[in-house]
Order: C-alpha cells, then sequence, then structure tokens
C-alpha cells in the first residue's frame, strides 16, 4: 500500500463504513469508495476501479446472505431477476475493465463524476415518483429484456469505475417498477459476479492494492450489515435524499480533480 498519512487512512476507512451502509441501505453507496480514493490517493484510474471493485467480492457475498435470510432472494422472480442480471455482468464486467485501460486521468474524472451525478438524479426521482409510499407500487415482473438492459449497462459501468453494482441498478429496477428491497437483493448478487470477474480483470493488469482493499473493505463488510438493518428497520427516505445530495454535489468537485 503507497504510504498515506493516518489520517487519509481514516477516512478511507470512513469512505469504506459509509459505502457499505449504502449499498445494502438504498443501493447507490458502493461508489463512495471509489471517491475515496480517487480523491485520496495516488493511484491511476485503474488502481482506483480495480481496487474498489476488489472490496465489493466480500460486500456483495455478505449482502446475499443478508437477502437470502431475510428472503428476498428467495422469491422465485427476484432469483430470476438476480440470475438475468448477474449472466450479463459475465460480459459487462469485462467490457468496463478494458474501457477503464483506454481512459486517461482526466476522462475517467468527467466520466465517474457523469456517473455519480446520475446516480444522485435517479434516486432523487424514484423518491419523488414514490413520495407516499417507502417501496411504490411496483412489480416484480419485469421483462427479461428489460433487465438484461439495466444489467448490461451496469456492469460495464461497474467494471469502468470499481462499483459492485447496486449504485446504478437499484436506482434503475426500482424506476422500472421494482420493489425497493427486492432490488436492493438482486443487486446484491450481481455485485458478487461484477465484483469477482472485475477484479480478475484488473489482477491481469496489476491494478489491485490488495492491503488498501482490505483497509477499505473491511469497514464496508461492517456497513453493509449495518444498512441491511436500516433497510429493514427504519424508513430510508430522508437517507436516499441525502445521499442524492452528497452526489449530487460531489459530481463537479469530481470533474475539477481529474
Amino acid at each position: 500500500m503507497t504510504e498515506l498519512d493516518p489520517l487519509v487512512l481514516a477516512l478511507l476507512a470512513l469512505f469504506g463504513l459509509l459505502g457499505g451502509i449504502g449499498i445494502t441501505a438504498v443501493g447507490p453507496g458502493g461508489v463512495l469508495p471509489t471517491i475515496g480514493m480517487f480523491l485520496l490517493t495516488g493511484l491511476s484510474p485503474a488502481g482506483v476501479a480495480g481496487t474498489a471493485i476488489a472490496t465489493h467480492i466480500a460486500t456483495g457475498a455478505l449482502g446475499t446472505v443478508a437477502y437470502t435470510r431475510s428472503g428476498q432472494l428467495r422469491e422465485a422472480r427476484t432469483r430470476r431477476i438476480a440470475l438475468i442480471l448477474s449472466a450479463t455482468a459475465l460480459v459487462g464486467a469485462p467490457l468496463g475493465v478494458l474501457f477503464n485501460t483506454l481512459v486517461g486521468g482526466r476522462g475517467f474524472a468527467v466520466l465517474l463524476a457523469a456517473a455519480v451525478a446520475t446516480t444522485g438524479i435517479l434516486v432523487w426521482v424514484r423518491e419523488r415518483r414514490t413520495a407516499a409510499r417507502e417501496d411504490g407500487p411496483g412489480t416484480t415482473d419485469l421483462r427479461p429484456v428489460v433487465t438484461g438492459a439495466v444489467g448490461l449497462l451496469v456492469s460495464v459501468a461497474a467494471g469502468l469505475f470499481g462499483l459492485g453494482g447496486p449504485m446504478l441498478s437499484v436506482p434503475l429496477l426500482v424506476v422500472c417498477g421494482l420493489p425497493l428491497l427486492p432490488a436492493l437483493a438482486a443487486a446484491q448478487a450481481q455485485s458478487v459476479v461484477i465484483a469477482s470477474v472485475g477484479t480478475v480483470g484488473y489482477v491481469v493488469h496489476g491494478s489491485v492494492d490488495w492491503a488498501l482493499a482490505a483497509l477499505v473493505g473491511v469497514p464496508e463488510l461492517a456497513g453493509v450489515m449495518i444498512g441491511w438493518k436500516i433497510a429493514h428497520a427504519v424508513p430510508t427516505r430522508k437517507l436516499k435524499y441525502a445521499l442524492a445530495g452528497t452526489l449530487l454535489a460531489l459530481a463537479p468537485y469530481l470533474a475539477l480533480h481529474g
């Protein structure tokens, strides 16, 4: 791991913790470790994405276990959606890794800023549409072609930026009509495949800092369990609006940082 100031190390661990909470509580939280590494370390775009995506193997697995335990991933239709999302990741994640190797630091900054802003807008739109209900009236009967399109788009973006998948999968699935908890559950399963395939790709390029991945990933795992409890125990609308606002505020800074 590159020599970093203790304060920076503590901040990176905090980004991991908050990212884990966001992953299972609202979906779009996995981008926070990527943002933290991009802003606080001197890693290349490939190093940022490769190290960040490696942390999502364990978080995705833990999230999958959690949502299986709570019943969402035992539902046949949710499992089918998760399977389609995961299958598309086998194609999309390697494409994302390839695109990352073709993008310079400035291009990565602009693209990351665009992805963060888009996610913030999607979270905000989703909450505006379901202001009277926490999960909305949605249906789990999404058409396979819609699920596949979401899965491919998300897995390419996740491979490019080092995400697990829920950051974009959850708001997109909810906008398409899926209730929040099934969307969160399906996205966790997809995340395992995205992170595993993406990590292999970045390892081939020598772009994973395992010590830094552990520093961020261990608090992230703790955050995953905290977020899962939040998702089942309390209304999360305020948290979602806060996350959307944070992402929209960070987007311009990320674009300028490159």
